[in-house]
């Protein structure tokens, strides 16, 4: 039977009953409509949410951690070597935060084929002071332009510019937090006094807002030189070495085989933040359930509709089985009808979901937490698109099979019989 054939008297059936047709298309419209707008904007904000962390951590940092050493005075003593021993308050050894030759570990970083960029920083704690006030403070000495480079730290920067620093030794990007404790502004002049005692003047060249009120109430960025004179330190004091890759899952096993490797406390992006990308991995999978039951949703509306249409077509499909059309020839049909339902809604729904993300990503969002945000975020992926357009062929294929299979086993004498 020729394919041109089945396809008029399926289009035939379904123009004569254009409500019908409608209002199962419409069903399969708004489940993908509903489908593509949710995903989008829901990771969309994800991918904001992750980058507020992402974007800002390392992922691999290396350091000197503190613990208390694992072997006591005791645990020498031939004495007592077969004795079980038990030593209460354990005080942590005497060591150093910086990392003993971190330059060489930092070019060494730097050559391997899996780093994109290891860049030092330097931890420094002092206070914060405008006139009478004082504040505890944190600065992070950092190469303020491989920072920005790897880290985007410029789109936290509300005001100046992160280039502003590098120019200048004595300046500081200011957290928005001790700026508006301080009521200090952008060119203003702040005085910090150091852990040793040591106090000095420095130049705000910047603003910046992380969207984590406890970070931008204490933190604030210098030049890493001037964070080794806070600390009464020389130009090889280094705290602290962050670590970006081309690749972030590779992280926990580099971490592991630089920690053997130097001898130093490593960790990795995921150990770090377990909670958060838990986070994330839920709410995406909520996102993908309801948005998929909205699909299955729409695929019984379908099978309801054709099968109604079976009933209500008895009397042609008599026919056609009486003029010569065997019963795959009918099934062929109403699977037919079935999917040129499916893809006349999922067009719509394409159009209706990607203007309607459109439509969010233009409306206008605007928190003090997030200042650098100014609208909506939604992600245009295109395999949402593609997703959608295969869930409903293939909905709308399972909607159809199921009474197409009834059609194709009516008996047409029957049915004639029975008029």
């Amino acid at each position: 039977m020729k394919w041109n054939l089945i396809f008029s008297i399926a289009t035939t059936h379904l123009f004569s009953r254009k409500k019908q047709t409608f209002v199962a298309a419409l069903g399969v419209t708004f489940g993908i409509a509903a489908y593509i707008i949710m995903m989008s904007f829901m990771t969309g904000l994800n991918g904001l949410l992750d980058g507020m962390i992402l974007n800002r951590t390392p992922h691999v940092r290396l350091y000197n951690e503190i613990v208390p050493s694992e072997l006591q005075p005791l645990d020498f003593s031939a004495t007592y070597g077969d004795y079980t021993k038990q030593i209460h308050s354990v005080k942590p050894k005497r060591s150093q935060q910086r990392i003993a030759n971190a330059l060489p570990l930092i070019h060494f970083l730097n050559e391997q084929p899996e780093v994109q960029g290891a860049i030092p920083q330097v931890k420094a704690r002092g206070f914060y002071r405008g006139g009478s006030t004082e504040l505890n403070g944190s600065l992070l000495g950092v190469d303020v332009l491989e920072e920005n480079r790897l880290y985007q730290l410029g789109d936290y920067i509300v005001q100046g510019r992160a280039e502003d620093l590098a120019k200048n030794d004595k300046g500081i990007i200011l957290g928005a937090g001790v700026a508006k404790k301080l009521s200090l502004e952008l060119g203003e002049n702040i005085q910090v006094t150091s852990s040793q005692g040591s106090v000095f003047t420095l130049k705000i060249v910047g603003i910046y807002q992380s969207g984590l009120a406890d970070i931008d109430n204490v933190q604030s960025y210098v030049n890493i030189k001037m964070a080794q004179r806070l600390m009464g330190e020389g130009d090889n004091y280094i705290t602290d070495i962050h670590v970006k890759l081309h690749n972030l899952e590779r992280a926990p096993e580099l971490a592991a085989k630089w920690n053997r490797m130097f001898g130093v406390s490593a960790v990795d992006i995921q150990t770090a933040n377990a909670q958060f990308e838990t986070g994330t991995s839920i709410r995406n999978m909520i996102s993908y359930a309801v948005s998929i039951t909205l699909l299955i949703v729409a695929g019984f509306g379908i099978y309801n509709i054709l099968n109604m249409l079976i009933y209500e077509k008895m009397n042609d499909i008599a026919i056609l089985k009486a003029t010569g059309f065997s019963g795959g020839d009918v099934k062929r049909i109403f699977i037919l009808q079935a999917m040129l339902i499916g893809l006349m809604g999922g067009l719509l729904g394409l159009l209706i979901g990607y203007f309607g993300s459109l439509a969010i990503s233009h409306t206008p969002f605007e928190t003090e937490a997030l200042p650098t945000i100014k609208t909506f975020p939604v992600n245009f992926d295109w395999s949402f698109y593609v997703i959608g357009t295969v869930f409903a062929l293939l909905s709308t294929f399972f909607a159809g099979y199921l009474p197409a299979r009834r059609a194709e086993r009516i008996d047409p004498v029957d049915i004639i019989r029975g008029q």
